[in-house]
């Protein structure tokens, strides 16, 4: 697992550095990467669900890229798309598309939708990381504006 997650952040290094990461930002999206993945591994290896597993490091992504996000003062973005390129289920997209040009209608609707379910999961993932960092936060500011009074 341990040599799964290296080659995770070297994954999401080169991503980083394709979409022009530079400095520290880079290494800290890279090993948002690595260990988002060791995450997805551990998981999965205890519960045996693929949807959980991709939700619980999603999750972890999301929260992750919230808190180096205000750290290191970038957006958000920066950290999460690195964070989570290593949960992208590409190769369900790959079958997808080959089972629906080779016409198996059964196999495409199969893998079609157990590609979508994939990256939905890790949507609601990021998005429930970013809501309830924007809940928190609002009360934060909220408390801080009335005490200030």
């Amino acid at each position: 697992m341990i040599i799964k997650s290296i080659y995770a952040f070297l994954a999401s290094l080169g991503f980083g550095v394709l979409f022009n990461i530079k400095g520290k930002n880079l290494f800290f999206a890279s090993l948002g990467g690595g260990i988002t993945w060791g995450i997805y591994l551990v998981v999965f290896k205890y519960y045996k669900f693929d949807l959980f597993s991709l939700f619980i490091a999603s999750l972890f992504a999301g929260i992750y890229s919230e808190i180096f996000a205000r750290i290191l003062k970038t957006p958000v973005t920066t950290f999460s798309i690195c964070s989570i390129i290593t949960l992208v289920p590409g190769r369900g997209m790959y079958y997808t598309m080959l089972e629906s040009v080779q016409g198996n209608i059964n196999n495409f609707l199969s893998t079609g939708l157990n590609t979508l379910s994939s990256a939905g999961a890790i949507a609601v993932g990021i998005l429930l990381a970013s809501s309830v960092t924007k809940v928190i936060t609002f009360i934060l500011k909220a408390n801080k504006i009335s005490s200030n009074r």
